[in-house]
């Protein structure tokens, strides 16, 4: 017997995400090794940065919403409660990190004298030049991504064991390609 599976579009959704959030941490580490000399190559990869962490934050609160209107399927009973507490507060953690990554970023890119530009339209410039307030906010930042780095990882272990190891339904819960008989409709 199949386990319940997620709807399309919580599946379209975390997927969609994941692959964002991935490629946007990779240039975000990327793009902090960029020298600062000449001035215009760094300024333009951080301003990439921002314009796509500020769409996949509207993507991430859309995802939220739906997450609190739509239950995810039950785990199967047959897991150890262990994991089923651990695969709880995981998920708890991926959520409070994908809103605070990008909560934190805007936050620090408004305390500084620089406009935040969008896709090449600056956006209205509501903070001021407060170096500390930046500071902190990056380090709230660049925090929340060694800790989603790790929950990632941890995700991606957790997937390849039920999938491998266990071969329990969950890993196949979350597939675009399981069929109507498993997957429910929107």
């Amino acid at each position: 017997m199949q386990e319940p599976a997620y709807t399309r579009t919580a599946v379209a959704l975390h997927w969609l995400i994941a692959i964002c959030v991935i490629a946007q941490i990779a240039l975000g580490l990327w793009m902090i090794g960029i020298p600062k000399d000449p001035p215009g190559i760094r300024a333009g990869w951080f301003n990439v940065h921002k314009s796509i962490g500020l769409t996949l934050g509207l993507l991430i609160l859309f995802r939220v919403y739906w997450r609190i209107t739509h239950r995810a399927p039950p785990l199967p009973e047959t897991l150890p409660r262990w994991q089923r507490i651990t695969a709880a507060a995981s998920h708890h953690l991926l959520y409070l990190c994908m809103v605070v990554m990008p909560v934190s970023g805007y936050l620090g890119s408004s305390f500084t004298k620089y406009p935040i530009v969008f896709f090449g339209t600056k956006l209205p410039h509501w903070g001021w030049d407060a170096p500390a307030l930046k500071e902190i906010c990056s380090t709230v930042h660049l925090t929340t991504v060694v800790i989603m780095i790790a929950i990632i990882a941890m995700h991606l272990a957790a997937a390849v064991k039920h999938r491998l190891i266990n071969r329990d339904g969950v890993f196949e819960r979350m597939l675009v390609w399981r069929g109507p008989k498993t997957a429910p409709r929107d």
